[in-house]
């Protein structure tokens, strides 16, 4: 299964199961807490049908079904070996390319799944890519107003024109402070521990 079919929530529950083993339901509770919904929409029935379409992609599989008290049945699932690689995967694809608005902030949001240096790498991919795109806007915006064209029509390409400077000089201060070995990176054993306490003080 190509990394490709992922969806950004797909990628986002995998990268969950990347700190340890658990039910929809708490990836639900944590993606809320997080504040993941701020990237992409966190229902109950979105959750579950896409931890559905993850186990038949054999992503995930289950290793328990709990109950308690009254609730209902809550399963527990675990990545595969597929599964874990998908993450990086992934993240590589989107994190260079432009274009692609929400699967750059669910790749940026996991860019510590990859090394520190292949991460920067890939940022310095899409820093360039962003400046050739201003560059080609900022041509085409000189040449409609050589032209006369009324100022009310080019009013979405100034706002185009700003959002790109804007995340052009947001990368170019980034990147090198990523760069820097003194910047917490990765999910190295102890990261995972604390996220692991943390989730179970949440």
């Amino acid at each position: 299964m190509s990394d490709a079919a992922l969806t950004p929530l797909g990628v986002m529950v995998l990268a969950l199961l990347r700190e340890g083993d658990m039910h929809p339901y708490e990836m639900a509770r944590l993606m809320r807490h997080r504040r993941d919904d701020r990237i992409v929409t966190i229902t109950n029935g979105t959750l579950y049908h896409t931890v559905a379409r993850l186990k038949g992609q054999g992503l995930l599989d289950e290793v328990g079904i709990d109950r308690e008290g009254n609730r209902p049945e809550r399963t527990t699932y675990t990545l595969t070996p597929a599964g874990h690689a998908a993450v990086p995967e992934w993240v590589r694809r989107e994190l260079g390319a432009i274009g692609r608005h929400t699967q750059f902030q669910v790749a940026l949001a996991e860019a510590h799944n990859l090394d520190r240096d292949e991460a920067v790498e890939l940022l310095g991919v899409r820093l360039e890519l962003l400046r050739q795109q201003l560059e080609e806007l900022d041509e085409g915006l000189a040449g409609a107003e050589t032209r006369g064209v009324p100022a009310q029509y080019l009013l979405e390409l100034g706002r185009q024109r700003a959002l790109l400077r804007a995340e052009i000089a947001w990368l170019d201060a980034q990147i090198p402070r990523i760069a820097a070995p003194d910047f917490s990176w990765g999910l190295d054993p102890d990261h995972l521990a604390a996220k692991r306490k943390a989730r179970q003080n949440d």
